[in-house]
């Protein structure tokens, strides 16, 4: 289980790494188009923008399964042991409920756009927001992985390589 949990975190880690290398190159090859020739790829701003929103719906899971989204912690601190782990407990199964439910929001609206098409690369819309239910599908599975440990200790998994650890970005580049 570890290195099916291990394969999915460093593909999820190399998809957003190759999208933001795209978004990148073709942002800056646009920036010295556009200086060195006064001309400019009609379709850049697009491609970066719809990269942009692939990348914050597929990267939401693995900052989760960091602990690095915003939270506020005050009531479980002053809260005993146990009822801290029940705290945590209805934390997973309400945002569990939410990713499930927007999974089946994306769906709709990703069906809803599939004969509407971009202005400049003439994809369907739909394509675009796919990025929602498979970003909000990303984040069940990042949640279902972390849970246990989350629940019982509150702890969350690493981005680090270590012998304790299974959750490695790709390329070595941990954080």
């Amino acid at each position: 289980m570890k290195r099916l949990e291990h394969a999915f975190v460093w593909m999820n880690g190399w998809v957003l790494i190759l999208m933001l290398t795209a978004m990148a190159v073709i942002v800056g090859y646009n920036i010295s188009l556009r200086y060195l020739t006064s001309h400019s790829l009609p379709w850049a701003d697009e491609a970066a923008r719809y990269l942009m929103i692939w990348l914050t719906f597929s990267g939401a899971g693995l900052i989760l399964r960091t602990g690095g989204h915003v939270a506020i912690t005050n009531l479980q601190d002053v809260i005993p042991s146990t009822a801290q782990k029940l705290l945590r407990a209805l934390i997973v199964l309400t945002l569990l409920g939410f990713f499930v439910f927007m999974v089946q929001v994306g769906w709709q609206y990703a069906q809803r756009m599939q004969y509407q098409v971009t202005p400049a690369l003439r994809l369907p819309f739909s394509y675009i927001y796919a990025a929602m239910p498979v970003g909000f599908g990303l984040l069940i599975a990042h949640l279902l992985l972390i849970a246990h440990p989350f629940v019982m200790s509150g702890s969350y998994k690493r981005l680090e390589t270590d012998d304790t650890d299974d959750g490695v970005l790709p390329g070595g580049a941990n954080g």
